[in-house]
């Protein structure tokens, strides 16, 4: 198989609802989806989701690194098989960004191009992405296979009164799950944990999401207030210039840590190993640089006895959704799982396919070829903002 060509659309979705939390507050999401078109017209997909408050992105940066990519000298030739085109998305490097200490500037990008070639790639072998997960080594003693995956829910910041109508639904609905976004300004957050536990019962899993709210000098007054309320973890309390700090407290503060912000790369995770910052890594698509990254960084974690949740962005849909899901059905020991949230927050979902989670927040593996969704072209066209087309082979 040979590439002929990657095309880039800029696109800008409205949410159902502002969704809020102490980093940022959104109404809409701008992200970069990719379409890898092989020679023989087989086509994959990719989505990547810039947030600079997360990895230095932004939608513009994001946009001009694709424009300064050597596709061509990177893809060019005949590909042989899925080892290969493996090893095409391993080795694809951006421009250089100077300052990039962490290795992660960009990973939307690396994110949106790795998917979109392995995609097409697997629809020309016939095979879901998750075949993928058997080629890399790393995966051994995490690979599992399973028919359905459970998703979580998550309360961001809202009225009391949304708050409750959301737990009813959850609890009634069999959720098992939930994070909630503390350290909003002006939400009291001993007051949403004690609503949310009389609503969803003592057994439903809470926790926390502080992002970067915090400080390693306040982290004990914050957090000691909200261990009666049982929740079972606490992500990215402080921000990244801190994390350092939080090794003094782990296992002290009765309540693991997590990292979100402070886990984009594997030179992230070797730090927080090395230096003992947390108990679990957050592991999303999109700010880790894709599924491979993501995979290895599943197993860094488990190698050196950590916990490991898939999470989301705000705003992805059913691309990133379904690999997601390509994910979380062949990986075992996710501790929490989010995503799928597609009807539930986006206008428009671009897959042709719904695959929101369900009952309980269930959702069946998707055993088509490449991400098993097919990409709704026009509705594509409508959120599209701008274009790029970039060729491979003549």
């Amino acid at each position: 198989m040979q590439v002929a060509d990657f095309t880039a659309y800029r696109i800008r979705i409205e949410l159902l609802k502002p969704i809020r939390h102490a980093s940022h507050s959104r109404i809409e999401t701008e992200s970069i989806v990719v379409r890898c078109r092989m020679t023989d017209g087989i086509t994959g997909w990719g989505e990547g989701l810039p947030r600079e408050y997360v990895t230095g992105e932004t939608i513009d940066t994001a946009w001009d690194l694709l424009r300064h990519t050597d596709f061509a000298g990177q893809f060019a030739g005949y590909i042989h098989g899925l080892g290969e085109s493996l090893a095409r998305v391993q080795q694809f490097r951006l421009p250089s960004h100077r300052e990039d200490g962490r290795e992660c500037y960009g990973n939307s990008v690396r994110c949106a191009i790795e998917l979109s070639l392995l995609d097409a790639a697997c629809r020309v072998h016939e095979v879901p992405l998750s075949t993928v997960v058997a080629l890399i080594p790393e995966t051994l003693p995490i690979r599992k296979s399973s028919p359905r995956v459970r998703y979580g829910a998550a309360f961001t910041a809202m009225s009391p009164y949304s708050q409750i109508m959301r737990a009813i639904k959850l609890r009634l609905f069999r959720f098992h799950q939930a994070k909630v976004k503390t350290g909003v300004e002006g939400v009291n957050d001993m007051a949403q944990l004690r609503r949310l536990r009389q609503i969803v019962g003592a057994n439903f899993d809470l926790r926390i999401d502080a992002n970067e709210a915090w400080s390693c000098q306040t982290l004990n007054s914050k957090i000691k207030p909200l261990l009666p309320f049982g929740i079972t973890c606490v992500e990215q309390p402080v921000p990244h210039e801190e994390i350092h700090g939080l090794a003094a407290f782990r296992g002290q503060i009765g309540v693991p840590l997590m990292l979100d912000e402070s886990l984009c790369s594997q030179i992230d995770a070797q730090r927080a190993i090395d230096h003992r910052t947390c108990d679990l890594f957050n592991i999303r698509l999109s700010k880790c640089g894709g599924l491979v990254n993501s995979l290895k960084l599943s197993a860094m974690a488990q190698h050196a006895g950590l916990g490991y949740q898939l999470g989301c962005q705000v705003g992805e849909t059913g691309i990133l959704s379904a690999a997601g899901r390509q994910f979380a059905a062949s990986i075992a020991n996710i501790r929490y799982l989010e995503g799928s949230y597609d009807r539930f927050l986006v206008r428009e979902r671009l897959t042709e396919e719904d695959v929101t989670f369900g009952w309980g927040g269930y959702a069946p593996a998707l055993t088509g070829p490449g991400l098993g969704i097919s990409v709704d072209e026009a509705a594509l066209k409508r959120v599209t903002t701008g274009t790029e087309q970039f060729t491979v082979a003549g």
